[in-house]
C-alpha cells in the first residue's frame, strides 16, 4: 500500500512537467527464462538518448522531450520495440527472445572476440588520434567553467518521511525530486556553485584555475563535509588509460588495455550535429574488477568522442558507493576539433548495494564555454597561490548568478537554497549536524572552544596504569589565524598530573608565516618512532594506547619546551626553524637512561653516572608534499586528499652548556614517502628513512628502531619489534607494501562476493652504534644495532566488513634472540572506498 501511495505522489509530481514534454521509463530486461539480461542497450527511438541495463538487467531512462517508442537491443537477442502510451512508465518487464537467424554481420554474445571485431578497429583509431584531439591540439587554451555540486538524500518514501528524526522538519519534503539516472526520489541537502576561469599550457604542462564566484548553501563552512566531497572534484580524462575516482583506478573504456577487460560491440551509426558517428557498447569481461559499462559515440573521421555514458559495474570492489555514473558531451568547434562542453558525474553513496537501500547522491555537473586558443602566459602566471582566498567571490548577488550561470537552475533547485537556509535554524537539524561534526573531528564544540580530542581520553601503560586525559582548543572557525590548545592528564598508579599547552599564530597569511611555541610535561615512549614533527602535543601511541602486547614500562618522563617559526614560500613547500629545550629521566624503576659523565677506571671502577639528560637544541627542517590539497586557510589546515608524496629533511644541533645542556652533537634525518598507483594492480607505497648523529650522546638522544607493541598497525613502526630492541646512531630503514585492491581475490569464486582486499609488504632496517656511544651507556639496555639487517614481511586482508583490516607479520631475521616476536597480528579500522 505504501508503494502505491508513493507511486501516486510521484506520478502527480512529475505530471506537472509532462505538459512541457517529458518521458521517464524504468524496468527490467529478461530472457525467455525470466533471467536478467545485463548490458542491454535501451534507447528512445529516433534519438541518441539511451542507457545500458545493469548487471541485474534493470534500467532507468529519462528525457525532457516526449517519446512514444522504446527500443531494446542486446547481442544474441532480437531487437524489441515498446510503445509508450504515457509520459511516465515505471516497472516495465521486457522479455527478449534469442535470435533464430544470424544476419550477415557478426553477432557477439557473452565475451566478444578480439579478432575480426569492427569495434576494436575503431578503438585502435581512437588510440592513434587521441593526442591530436580536443585541447591537445593547441599550445595554450583558456575557457570558462561553471560547476555545480549537489548532495541529496535518496530513496525518499512515505515511511522515510515519518521517521522521528525529521520531526519539525517536514517542510523539507516539499523539495523532493526524481533522479534522471536512477529514477529514485531524492531530497537536496547541499548545493555549491562555482564560476571559474581555466588556463592551460600544453608546452609547459601547466593548468591554473581562478575562481570568480562561489555560492554554497546547506552545510556551508563545514570542513568535514567539504572533505567528504573532495573526490567529486577529482579531475579525470576519459582518454587516459585509467580514471581515478574515490582513490581507485578504474580502467577507462578507451584504455589501451581495454581490450583485455572489456567486451566491445559496434551497435549503430547515426548523424549527430551533421557528423557521422559510430555507437559502441562496452561492458566488462569479468566481475568484481574496477570497470564501467555503457556506450559512446565516436566520429568516423577524427575518431574523437562525441558523447559517452558509463556507469561503474555493480560488482566493482568499492565501498560505500552503490553507483557511479559519468556522462560527457563534446561539441564540434570546426571540422576537426571536438571540445568537452558538459561533464556530469553522479555517485550514489550507501551502506550496501541493494536496490532499495537508502543513501546520498553526490552530483557534479560541469559546463565549459568561450574557448580561446594560443594565447601564451608567462610561467609565473601558473605559480600556485600558497594561501590566498578572495572572500568577495562568496558575496555575489542573486542577480549576478542569474546573469552568469551557464545553465539556469530549475524551480526546485532555486527553492533548495531557501529551504536549506531555513533548515539551519531548526534545532533538530543542528543537533544532527553537530553529531556528524563530533564523529568526524573528534571534538565537541562549546562557545568557540573545542573539547577533545575524544579519542585520546583514556589510555593505559605500566607506569601510569589507567590514564585519563582531557584537552581542548580554541575554535572560532576553520580560517582562524591563531589557535591555543592544551591538555591535562592523570595516572591512577603514579598519582601524578601531566600537562601540555601550545599556541600558534599566523602573522602573514600570503606566505603562511607562523610562529608557535609550547610546553609539555608528560610520560612518553621514546622508542616508538624515528623522524617526528615538532608538534609538541602530538599523540604518542606507545604510551597512550589502551591495550598493548608485552611490557611497555620502558617509559621516559619528559619536560619539553619549544619555539618555532615556519614559512611556506611555495605551495606545499614548508621551512621551519626553532629551538627546543628538553629534560629526560626514566619514569619507571625497571628502566633507565643513565649514562657516564666520567667513564669507569681502575681507580674509580664505578665511574660517575647521571640519570637525567638536559639538552637544548637548534633545529631547521624542510618538508615538501607535492600534489597535497588542503582545506581552509587558517593557522591549522586539514588535508583533503590521499595519497601524496612527502619529502622531509631535518637538521638538529645540540649545544653543550647552553641552559645547562649536557651534549654537543649534530643530527641529520631524511624521510621520503612515495605512493605509486599501478592501474588495476592497485597501489604501492615506499617509505625510506635515513639518519645519523654526529657526536657522543646517551640513550635518551639515540635513534631507536621503532617497535610496535600495540594491537594496531602503525605505519612507520616494525610490527615484530619490541621497544628498544635495536638502538642506533646511524640508521636506514625501508618499508614497502602493496594493496591489490581485491584483484587477486576477485579471481576466486567463493572469495569474490566478500570483496576482501589483499595486502603484502616487507620492512627492513640497518644501523650501527659508535664505540663512544657504547662506552657512555650506563642504562643497562644493551645496545644492539641491526648491522646484519633486520627485516620482517607481512600479508594482510583488508575490507573485512568494509572497515577492518588484519595484518599478519613474520620476523625474517634475528630470530634466535630471547623474548622476541616471531609472529604478530595487527589490526586497523578505517572507512575506505
Amino acid at each position: 500500500m505504501k508503494k502505491i501511495v508513493v507511486f501516486i505522489v510521484l506520478f502527480f509530481s512529475v505530471a506537472t512537467y509532462s505538459v512541457f514534454g517529458q518521458t521517464k521509463v524504468s524496468g527490467i530486461v529478461v530472457d525467455v527464462n525470466k533471467q536478467p539480461v545485463p548490458y542491454a542497450n535501451v534507447v528512445f527511438k529516433n534519438s541518441s538518448i539511451g542507457t545500458v541495463t545493469n548487471e541485474d538487467g534493470r534500467f532507468y531512462l529519462e528525457s525532457p522531450q516526449t517519446f512514444s517508442t522504446l527500443i531494446i537491443t542486446s547481442v544474441g537477442f532480437s531487437d524489441k520495440e515498446i510503445e509508450l502510451t504515457k509520459a511516465i512508465n515505471y516497472n516495465f518487464t521486457i522479455e527478449l527472445k534469442e535470435q533464430q537467424e544470424l544476419k550477415e554481420v557478426v553477432i557477439y554474445t557473452g565475451k566478444t572476440s578480439k579478432k575480426n571485431n569492427p569495434a576494436l578497429d575503431i578503438l585502435r583509431k581512437i588510440w592513434e588520434k587521441k593526442k591530436k584531439n580536443g585541447l591537445y591540439q593547441f599550445a595554450q587554451y583558456q575557457m570558462e567553467k561553471y560547476e555545480k555540486v549537489e548532495f541529496d538524500i535518496n530513496s525518499i518514501d512515505s515511511a522515510y518521511k515519518k521517521q522521528r528524526i525529521f520531526k519539525g522538519m517536514e517542510f523539507i519534503f516539499n523539495h523532493v525530486d526524481t533522479s534522471k539516472v536512477t529514477g529514485k526520489t531524492y531530497l537536496p541537502i547541499f548545493i555549491n556553485e562555482a564560476l571559474i576561469d581555466v588556463y592551460g599550457d600544453n608546452k609547459m604542462s601547466k593548468v591554473k584555475e581562478i575562481t570568480k564566484a562561489n555560492k554554497t548553501s546547506g552545510f556551508d563552512g563545514n570542513q568535514q563535509i567539504l572533505s567528504f566531497i573532495k573526490d567529486l572534484y577529482s579531475d579525470y580524462n576519459i582518454y587516459n588509460n585509467y580514471i581515478e575516482l574515490f582513490d581507485k583506478s578504474f580502467t577507462s573504456p578507451l584504455s589501451r588495455t581495454g581490450i583485455d577487460v572489456y567486451n566491445y560491440v559496434l551497435k549503430d551509426t547515426a548523424y549527430i550535429d551533421n557528423k557521422l558517428c559510430f555507437n559502441i557498447v562496452f561492458y566488462p569481461r569479468r566481475k568484481s574488477e574496477l570497470t564501467f559499462k555503457g556506450d559512446f559515440w565516436v566520429n568516423d573521421t577524427t575518431f574523437a568522442i562525441k558523447k559517452i555514458n558509463m556507469a561503474v559495474t555493480k560488482s566493482a570492489n568499492i565501498n560505500w558507493v552503490k553507483d557511479i555514473y559519468v556522462e560527457q558531451e563534446f561539441e564540434v568547434l570546426n571540422d576537426s576539433v571536438f571540445l568537452l562542453t558538459k561533464d556530469y558525474l553522479m555517485s550514489d553513496f550507501a551502506f550496501n548495494k541493494k536496490d532499495k537501500s537508502k543513501g546520498v547522491y553526490g552530483k557534479r555537473t560541469t559546463f565549459y564555454q568561450n574557448h580561446k586558443f594560443d594565447i601564451p602566459k608567462p610561467a609565473s602566471f601558473y605559480k600556485e597561490d600558497v594561501n590566498y582566498v578572495d572572500k568577495s567571490i562568496y558575496k555575489k548577488s542573486d542577480e549576478y548568478w542569474e546573469e552568469h550561470r551557464f545553465e539556469k537552475l530549475s524551480k526546485d533547485e532555486l527553492g533548495v537554497y531557501k529551504m536549506l537556509d531555513t533548515l539551519k535554524t531548526v534545532p533538530a537539524f543542528k543537533q544532527m549536524t553537530d553529531v556528524v561534526t563530533i564523529l568526524a573531528s573528534g571534538y565537541i564544540n562549546y562557545n568557540n572552544f573545542d573539547i577533545g580530542p575524544l579519542f585520546s581520553t583514556f589510555g593505559y601503560n605500566e607506569v601510569e596504569g589507567f590514564r585519563t586525559r582531557i584537552g581542548g582548543r580554541t575554535y572560532f572557525g576553520p580560517d582562524d589565524p591563531w589557535r591555543v590548545q592544551g591538555f591535562l592528564a592523570y595516572g591512577a598508579n603514579d598519582n601524578k598530573f601531566k600537562y601540555g599547552f601550545a599556541g600558534k599564530w599566523m602573522i602573514d597569511k600570503k606566505n603562511r608565516i607562523i610562529i608557535s611555541g609550547g610546553n609539555r610535561r608528560d610520560i612518553e615512549q621514546l622508542g616508538s618512532q624515528l623522524t617526528t614533527s615538532n608538534d609538541i602535543l602530538a599523540r604518542n601511541y606507545g604510551s597512550s594506547a589502551f591495550f598493548t602486547t608485552g611490557s611497555n614500562g620502558k617509559l621516559t618522563s619528559i619536560s619539553l619546551t619549544n619555539a618555532y617559526i615556519s614559512i611556506e614560500p611555495l605551495k606545499n613547500l614548508t621551512f621551519q626553524t626553532g629551538i627546543t629545550y628538553k629534560k629526560l629521566e626514566s619514569a619507571s624503576p625497571v628502566f633507565s637512561i643513565d649514562y657516564y659523565t666520567t667513564l669507569p677506571t681502575a681507580a674509580n671502577p664505578s665511574g660517575v653516572i647521571k640519570s637525567t639528560t638536559t639538552q637544548s637544541e637548534f633545529n631547521i627542517q624542510a618538508e615538501f608534499t607535492p600534489n597535497r590539497r588542503t582545506i581552509a586557510y587558517g593557522v591549522e589546515r586539514s588535508v583533503a586528499n590521499t595519497p601524496y608524496s612527502t619529502i622531509y629533511v631535518n637538521f638538529s644541533q645540540g649545544y653543550k652548556g647552553i641552559w645547562n645542556s649536557d651534549f654537543n652533537y649534530k643530527k641529520l634525518e631524511l624521510y621520503y614517502k612515495q605512493p605509486i598507483t599501478i592501474g588495476p594492480l592497485g597501489r604501492t607505497n615506499l617509505i625510506f628513512e635515513l639518519g645519523k648523529t654526529f657526536g657522543t650522546v646517551p640513550l635518551g638522544l639515540m635513534s631507536v628502531i621503532p617497535g610496535n607493541q600495540t594491537f594496531f598497525t602503525v605505519e612507520n613502526a616494525f610490527s615484530n619489534l619490541n621497544y628498544y630492541e635495536f638502538v642506533t646512531d646511524t640508521y636506514a630503514t625501508m618499508q614497502w607494501y602493496h594493496d591489490f585492491n581485491g584483484r587477486l581475490f576477485a579471481r576466486v569464486p567463493f572469495l569474490r562476493k566478500l570483496n576482501w582486499r589483499e595486502i603484502i609488504g616487507i620492512k627492513g632496517a640497518y644501523g650501527t652504534v659508535s664505540d663512544a656511544n657504547r662506552a657512555i651507556n650506563a642504562s643497562g639496555v644493551e645496545y644492539l644495532a641491526p648491522e646484519d639487517i633486520y627485516w620482517e614481511y607481512n600479508a594482510g586482508i583488508g575490507n573485512i566488513f568494509k572497515i577492518f583490516r588484519l595484518d599478519f607479520s613474520w620476523r625474517g631475521s634475528y630470530r634466535d634472540m630471547p623474548n622476541i616476536n616471531k609472529f604478530a597480528v595487527k589490526a586497523s579500522v578505517g572507512f575506505y572506498f
